[in-house]
């Protein structure tokens, strides 16, 4: 069995969402398949205490979409409903349950293997995002097997995890936060620390992402001939919205008790080999945060701001700044580890010539070099704010003219 449209849209989160949104206004023809339920992810891929770090503000998508507690912190699960009734809102044309096993393109048309049938299509838009994979490195195979590893897709939550110790590897958002709700929980956290940025909550009274908006560096353009690869590996900030939001820094850790080690480098059976330089890895996450304090505090000062000082944030936390060499984890009584160590893309359907030496899709802006298809939902795609919720609903706007003009064009070439 065959279905043809004008549109295909691989995803139905957020980016693939939104998209439909902004090819419907302009009555295009289109498609979205989905390899599970509405926003996949959301349900099976996040654990029960997430809830996201941005405010409700920033998680809004075109159309209609109401908040009533813009200022809230929304958990994961909420935010799958609102998928789940967004799509109902704008009727977005969903087929579920349907993985795509191949894409090519033949003859000027896309042809799609998905549910056991194909697709064909005048342009196909990759909406599977930006957490694919979590990328665990190849030397946490050495580890014995009595040590349970877990990625964050796969945890549960604290009570799930074997009794014991336990160590979390990064030391950016989903680190910090699984570090502070498993300590919570009474199991010694250890944290091997890699690269963060060190982010207040709140800068002078107001909370931070409000500032970052106003200030323009949300809405920063993608840099020309940046690396793709130094982009999607950005560190996210150390914040929580859990509790109603908070900063969740090192410090904060330590004062739960958290034991911070350098950044894990290899194993050796159940012994780790570490940075014992924590220093390094703290200073390059200062350095961070007073790029992001100056960017807000130069706004400040341009718009005459009357909001009142906050010394206290530029002030360093006093923290350890030489670890061990190594860690035993037999000896110490750590019977898991947590790799929150960040998220790869795979595309191993996509058999057309739109992949960098990483295997990340190489665009410009969203935009192959096929003619036809198109990239959404990918950090830095179009600006600093495409890691963002709102920011990916803003790159679905610009993205549907784009489309839209392609399409035309295919018009005209076969008039």
């Amino acid at each position: 069995m065959s279905t043809a449209t004008n549109v295909l849209i691989l995803g139905a989160g957020q980016a693939g969402l939104a998209l439909s949104w902004s090819l419907s206004r302009r009555g295009i023809d289109h498609i979205l398949l989905e390899r599970g339920r509405v926003g996949e992810r959301w349900h099976s891929e996040r654990w029960p205490g997430l809830h996201l770090l941005t405010p409700n503000w920033m998680n809004r998508l075109p159309g209609p979409w109401s908040e009533d507690a813009p200022e809230d912190f929304m958990s994961a699960a909420a935010f799958a409903a609102r998928l789940e009734s967004y799509r109902a809102a704008i009727s977005a044309p969903v087929v579920t349950g349907c993985e795509v096993q191949s894409v090519t393109r033949e003859n000027g048309r896309f042809r799609i293997v998905a549910g056991g049938r194909q697709w064909f299509s005048r342009a196909v838009v990759i909406a599977t995002g930006a957490c694919d994979l979590p990328a665990v490195p190849v030397w946490a195979e050495a580890l014995p097997k009595e040590i349970t590893q877990v990625v964050p897709t796969r945890y549960k939550g604290a009570e799930a995890l074997p009794e014991g110790g336990v160590l979390v590897v990064g030391a950016s958002a989903t680190g910090v936060q699984l570090a502070a709700e498993i300590q919570a929980s009474g199991r010694p956290v250890t944290l091997a620390v890699g690269r963060h940025v060190r982010a207040p909550r709140r800068y002078r009274g107001r909370e931070v992402f409000e500032l970052l908006s106003q200030s323009g560096f949300l809405g920063a353009s993608r840099p020309e001939n940046a690396d793709p690869a130094h982009l999607m590996a950005l560190p996210s900030l150390q914040l929580t919205g859990s509790g109603g939001g908070g900063a969740l820094g090192l410090d904060h850790l330590r004062a739960m008790g958290v034991r911070l080690v350098g950044r894990a480098l290899r194993a050796e059976g159940s012994v780790l080999q570490l940075d014992p330089e924590l220093g390094a890895e703290l200073d390059a996450g200062e350095r961070r945060r007073r790029k992001l304090l100056t960017q807000l505090e130069t706004h400040l000062v341009a718009t005459g701001s009357l909001l009142p000082a906050d010394p206290e944030a530029w002030r360093a936390p006093d923290l350890p700044r030489a670890g061990p060499q190594s860690l035993d984890l037999s000896a110490q009584g750590i019977r898991t580890v947590v790799w929150a160590t960040g998220f790869r893309r795979s595309y191993p359907w996509l058999h057309l010539p739109v992949l960098n030496a990483a295997g990340e899709l190489d665009t410009n802006r969203g935009i192959t070099a096929v003619p036809g298809l198109y990239a959404l939902g990918l950090p830095f795609l179009r600006h600093r704010a495409s890691a963002f919720i709102h920011g990916v609903g803003r790159d679905a706007e610009d993205l549907a003219p784009i489309i839209a003009a392609g399409l035309r064009r295919g018009n005209q070439l076969a008039a």
